[in-house]
C-alpha cells in the first residue's frame, strides 16, 4: 500500500484505496498479487546456492483459489493439512505430485482418501506410520519429527517443543528405524516445522541440525528434506523480522555440504503460509461511531472478531491506519467490533482522530484473517478483492442472509408438537 503524502491519499498498484472502498463496499479484504510474488522470489533468491529448491505454500494461511492459483503459476507446490485443502489444489491445477498432506490427529478415512487421490502424505505419528506401513507397504512416505524446539511468537503457534501435539518425537528415532526396517517402509523425505514468528536463527538452524541427524538414518533413499516455515515478517515500522538473507546464507551451506557428504542430489524445501501472503492482505472496515467513556476512547468498527480473530486469539498486532484522514491530530483509541462479547483489534493505539464513516486499514491481514473467519453472532463474511496487474477483481462475492440459511433446515412440520405441550 503506497501513501501519497501531498495528497493524503492511499493506493494499491495506483489503485485508489477509497475507490474500491466505494466499488467493492465494507468490510473488505483486499490482496496484492505483486507482493506475493516479491516475496515468493525473495526467498527463493536467499537460497540461490542449493541447486534444487521447492517452495511449498502452506495454504492453511490463506486458501482462497485465486492465491493457490498465483502460487502454482510461480512454480510452487502446495503444503495441506486437511482433505478440502488437497482437494482445492487439485481443483485449481496442482498436480498430485506437487501436493503434500500433512495432516495432525484427522482420522484414517481421510488418510485413505488423501493416499487414493495420489498426493505426498507427511506422517505425524507413530500409529500413522504404522498403519499405513501395513496397508501401503509400497507407499514412499515423510516423516513429520519433533526437535523438541521452543520456537515462534506466541505458544498457541510453537509447536516443535516437547508438548506439541505435533510430529514424532525426535527420541522415538530407534522405534521408528524399527518399524521402517520391518516393514521395509520407504522414507523419502524428512519434516520438521517449529512454530511461526521465528526471530532467532540459531535457533533454527539448531533445529535443522537435528533434522540433519534424522536425514542421515534414511539417506539411501531420501530425495528432500522439508524444513518447514514460520519465518517472521514485519508488522508495523522498524519491526524485527526473520532475515531471510541470513538464514539462506547459513542453512544453504550446511545442506550443501551434508548433500555433498552423503553424494545425494536432494531437495531443499520449505512450506511458508505467512511469510508469502501476510503483508500481501488489506482489511478495511468503516466506522460506526465514536464511544468515550470514563477511561477510554473508543472506535467501534462495522466488523469484528468473526472476520479477523487473531487480535483476540494471538494478541497478534495488526497497524491499523486512518484511510479517511491520515493527517488529523493523533488521538488515543481502542479499536473494537460489534460482536457481543469483548472483541477488541487494539488497545491504546495512536491514531490520526477518527470520526463516524471514516475507513480503517488492517494491515498484514493476507494470513491467518480471513481463513479463520466465521459465522459468530450470524454475522456474513465480507467480500475479498485481488489486485493483480493493475486491476482489481472479485475473488470471493459477500455473503447475503440467504447464504447463512443456505444449508439449515427449514421444514418446521416435526416441531409443531413442542408448541402443543
Amino acid at each position: 500500500m503506497i501513501y501519497d503524502q501531498p495528497a493524503g491519499t492511499f493506493s494499491i498498484q495506483s489503485l485508489p484505496i477509497l475507490d474500491l472502498v466505494e466499488q467493492h463496499h465494507l468490510p473488505l479484504y483486499v490482496y496484492d498479487s505483486q507482493q506475493m510474488q516479491t516475496q515468493f522470489l525473495r526467498l527463493s533468491a536467499a537460497f540461490n546456492p542449493v541447486e534444487h529448491m521447492l517452495i511449498n505454500y502452506a495454504c492453511k494461511a490463506n486458501s482462497n483459489l485465486a492465491v493457490l492459483k498465483i502460487f502454482q503459476a510461480l512454480g510452487a507446490g502446495l503444503d495441506t493439512v486437511s482433505i478440502n485443502e488437497v482437494k482445492m489444489g487439485l481443483y485449481v491445477g496442482f498436480l498430485p505430485a506437487q501436493i503434500i498432506f500433512t495432516p495432525s490427529g484427522v482420522s484414517f478415512a481421510e488418510l485413505e482418501e488423501a493416499i487414493g487421490l495420489g498426493v505426498k502424505i507427511n506422517v505425524d505419528s507413530i500409529e500413522t506410520l504404522e498403519y499405513i506401513g501395513h496397508k501401503y507397504p509400497d507407499l514412499p512416505l515423510c516423516i513429520r519429527i519433533n526437535p523438541h524446539i521452543m520456537a515462534g511468537g506466541n505458544r498457541n503457534i510453537s509447536v516443535g517443543h516437547i508438548d506439541s501435539k505435533f510430529g514424532i518425537s525426535v527420541l522415538q528415532m530407534p522405534l521408528v528405524e524399527r518399524i521402517v526396517k520391518t516393514l521395509n517402509i520407504k522414507i523419502v523425505g524428512v519434516h520438521m516445522h517449529t512454530g511461526s514468528d521465528i526471530l532467532d536463527i540459531d535457533l533454527f538452524i539448531r533445529a535443522s541440525e537435528i533434522l540433519f541427524d534424522v536425514a542421515q538414518k534414511f539417506i539411501d533413499q531420501l530425495e528432500y528434506i522439508d524444513f518447514g516455515s514460520g519465518f517472521k515478517v514485519q508488522y508495523k515500522p522498524n519491526d524485527y523480522q526473520t532475515d531471510i538473507e541470513d538464514l539462506g546464507n547459513r542453512l544453504s551451506k550446511l545442506f550443501n555440504e551434508f548433500c555433498f557428504k552423503n553424494n545425494k542430489k536432494l531437495t531443499l524445501v520449505f512450506e511458508p503460509g505467512k511469510f508469502l501472503v501476510s503483508q500481501s492482505g488489506y482489511f478495511f472496515v468503516r466506522t460506526n461511531y465514536v464511544k468515550q467513556t470514563i477511561s477510554t476512547v473508543f472506535a467501534c468498527v462495522d466488523s469484528g472478531f468473526n472476520h479477523l480473530i487473531r487480535p483476540m486469539f494471538y494478541d497478534a498486532f495488526h497497524e491499523i491506519v486512518n484511510i479517511t484522514a491520515p493527517k488529523g491530530n493523533p488521538k488515543i483509541y481502542n479499536i473494537v467490533g460489534y460482536i457481543c462479547e469483548t472483541d477488541t483489534f487494539a488497545w491504546n493505539r495512536k491514531i490520526p482522530e477518527i470520526w463516524i464513516g471514516d475507513v480503517l486499514c488492517f494491515k498484514n491481514a493476507g494470513a491467518y484473517c480471513f481463513s479463520m473467519a466465521s459465522h459468530y453472532n450470524a454475522r456474513c463474511l465480507p467480500a475479498e478483492v485481488l489486485i493483480h496487474e493493475g486491476k482489481s477483481r472479485i475473488v470471493r462475492h459477500r455473503e447475503t442472509f440467504e447464504d447463512l440459511l443456505r444449508n439449515q433446515t427449514t421444514d418446521f412440520d416435526t416441531l409443531e408438537n413442542i408448541k402443543k405441550q
